[in-house]
């Protein structure tokens, strides 16, 4: 197709633009009214919007149908219902007014071609085949050829509109207006008219028009059109919503932190739209063979017509420029030049469905042939928390031991008593806690309830000649000893928790031959373990940003195809490096959306499979159709040029051909992953 379209702030449609003025930010003054074929209704939908679009497709039909009926007509009066009256030239003028409504826009879009400097264009191929078809007295061919051409081209803009439909639903999270607090009122608020500071009311069903921060004590949010998730999230007041999310139960406050156009869905949209125009080697390839290849075929069709002249005896011109039509009609390329881009615009709508960001669909051939996937531990295999994942009581019991050592903790501001604090859930209160003396390096002393109380390391346990138990001393996550009076009571083990779909990830994974490698500043002893229980391939720990890049490196002289994950920031030189830099959790952080060549927007691991999975059906799906594409035309090709093939076959095969893949191109869109 030769038109794309363009959006405003407000998820408005501009102008239609072609390829080459894609970029080109000026054409944002009137609203879009057109589509790559005809008119379309770009109206929102307001109990009409059926009925609307079913009136746009129909007038997209509407020259094809008048000619298929003016058509049918004059080949029943030439086989059927012979009359004296259809003879001459009013059979010829009843042809030309079949051959108008479809012919005419192809032969116009072949003259500006031309204008413009394209002058070997499909429209140019197809308006010398069927003018052709005329010259030589084969009338119902020619409006043949052209009638079912417009046809394919019709199914060619519902297959591209339908594949938008997913962006399309991105677009539409965004609410025109919002409710605004004013001097204790509400009033209605265009969103782009909302400044910083700004108090939104958020009613049950309501989408979140700008991002902000919870006023409300909290609030359940369904976050599907930034995650691709439907999962409800509960938020806290104090913390981040974002525009998009939809309220889910009572009435919540939201006090505005960002800007309309600054807002994180309104950057996911634009990287969304700027990734459709990044196009693919795959894509790029089959646009230049496109160029060169259509000027070769129409020497080749005037050689078909001519050459023979030199060599035939019995040589016709009628027949030989009737082959040369037929090689015109068959090697028209809109095949290959829409399925191809048609089936990576699919790949990449199908990833933002779910939750997946692509910046271009050369991402999707990257994604397709990854050999490693080399994985940053914490913020993306762990949650990045730490949690007490166990407590060993020993002569006490364990809620005496909770409620001592929180009580302690509660005069430390160290993230590992933080831990204990939260897992306490609250015990600790009306408990006295005196003479707290924190010990550096080593950890807290204190009286609890007129209690000694020591919580540290084992370095801790060591300095007061506390006997432990041995076998602290081979754990390797973060372990708090506990005594009581000058006696082991036990410990808390605290650890990163793994994420809950971290293990299901590294199996699919190694299920698609896909090696894994986990890079980590951790100790080493805490990166084997977690290594251990996810079954990762290879693990190194204790590692600078640095060694890092140096693992990679190693990695890339063994010339593997290699996908980094991790958050987009730090390991900024690693994401650089890798053929395809994966940002996880990408929904909380501006940078990650800059750095990474994917982002995956909610922190599920598994969604690394899904992105490599959707990049091979969409490189499986475009090659099917390069495939079928060459192999049906270089049969018709040759069966034209020998004259064992009619243009009635030929124009069958070819939009035979562009229809089938079509079909094949939207089929990654209703494929679930």
């Amino acid at each position: 197709m030769k038109h794309q379209h363009k959006y405003d702030e407000n998820g408005k449609q501009l102008c239609c633009t072609s390829e080459e003025e894609i970029n080109n930010k000026t054409n944002k003054q009137t609203e879009c009214s057109c589509t790559d074929n005809g008119p379309e209704n770009h109206s929102d939908d307001d109990g009409q919007g059926n009925s609307a679009k079913e009136k746009s497709t129909f007038q997209m039909f509407l020259p094809a149908i008048i000619s298929l009926v003016l058509l049918l007509i004059a080949i029943g009066f030439d086989h059927y219902f012979t009359q004296s009256w259809f003879t001459g030239w009013t059979r010829i003028v009843w042809y030309i007014v079949a051959y108008t409504p479809v012919g005419f826009p192809v032969i116009k879009e072949a003259f500006e071609s031309i204008r413009k400097g394209e002058i070997f264009s499909e429209f140019l191929l197809m308006g010398i085949a069927t003018i052709g078809a005329f010259a030589i007295g084969e009338y119902p061919e020619g409006v043949a050829v052209m009638l079912f051409y417009a046809i394919g081209e019709i199914f060619q803009a519902l297959a591209v509109q339908r594949a938008k439909r997913n962006i399309k639903l991105l677009l539409d999270q965004r609410p025109d207006t919002a409710t605004v607090i004013k001097d204790g009122n509400t009033i209605d608020k265009k969103a782009s008219e909302i400044t910083i500071g700004e108090i939104i009311q958020l009613k049950p069903g309501e989408k979140l028009a700008l991002d902000g921060k919870l006023l409300s004590d909290n609030a359940s949010l369904n976050t599907s059109a930034l995650t691709g998730e439907s999962k409800p999230d509960t938020k806290q007041k104090g913390e981040t919503v974002f525009a998009g999310m939809i309220n889910l139960n009572t009435v919540a406050q939201v006090e505005v932190t960002t800007a309309y156009l600054d807002s994180k869905l309104s950057k996911i949209l634009e990287m969304v739209q700027e990734a459709t125009a990044k196009k693919a080697t795959t894509e790029l390839f089959i646009r230049k063979f496109a160029k060169i290849y259509t000027p070769i075929v129409v020497f080749l069709a005037i050689g078909i017509c001519f050459v023979p002249m030199l060599f035939v005896e019995n040589y016709i011109f009628n027949d030989w420029l009737y082959r040369a039509l037929i090689f015109l009609v068959i090697s028209c390329p809109c095949a290959l030049v829409i399925s191809i881009p048609l089936g990576y615009f699919g790949g990449i709508g199908s990833a933002s469905k779910n939750g997946i960001l692509f910046k271009g669909s050369t991402f999707l051939d990257i994604m397709a042939s990854i050999q490693v996937v080399v994985m940053d531990k914490t913020g993306t295999l762990t949650k990045g928390v730490f949690k007490v994942q166990k407590v060993v009581a020993v002569d006490i019991s364990e809620a005496d031991l909770v409620k001592y050592t929180s009580a302690l903790e509660t005069k430390s501001t160290h993230p590992v008593g933080t831990a204990i604090i939260e897992y306490a859930k609250g015990t600790e209160k009306n408990v006295t806690v005196t003479d707290v003396e924190e010990i550096a390096g080593h950890g807290l002393k204190g009286k609890v309830d007129g209690k000694e109380i020591l919580a540290g390391n084992v370095k801790l346990m060591k300095k007061f000649n506390i006997i432990y138990d041995p076998e602290i001393d081979t754990t390797p996550f973060t372990i708090i000893v506990i005594a009581i009076n000058q006696k082991y009571a036990g410990y808390f083990l605290i650890a990163d928790e793994i994420k809950e779909d971290a293990k299901e990830a590294i199996h699919s994974l190694h299920k698609i031959n896909v090696k894994t490698v986990m890079l980590s500043g951790d100790k080493q002893a805490v990166v084997d373990a977690v290594a251990k229980e996810l079954n990762i391939d290879q693990a190194y720990g204790d590692l600078l940003p640095e060694n890092k890049v140096e693992k990679v490196e190693e990695l890339k002289l063994k010339n593997l195809k290699i996908a980094f994950v991790g958050d987009g920031v730090n390991d900024a030189p690693v994401v650089a490096l890798a053929d395809a830099g994966i940002a996880m959790g990408g929904l909380g952080s501006d940078a990650t959306i800059e750095t990474a060549d994917i982002v995956i927007q909610n922190d599920q691991p598994h969604k690394i499979f899904t992105a490599i999975n959707i990049g091979k059906q969409t490189k499986k799906i475009v090659w099917q159709n390069i495939t079928l594409a060459f192999v049906v035309k270089g049969i018709v090709l040759v069966l034209g040029a020998g004259g064992l093939a009619t243009m009635w076959e030929a124009v069958f095969a070819d939009v035979g051909v562009a229809l089938l893949a079509i079909l094949n191109a939207v089929r990654i869109q209703r494929m679930k992953f």
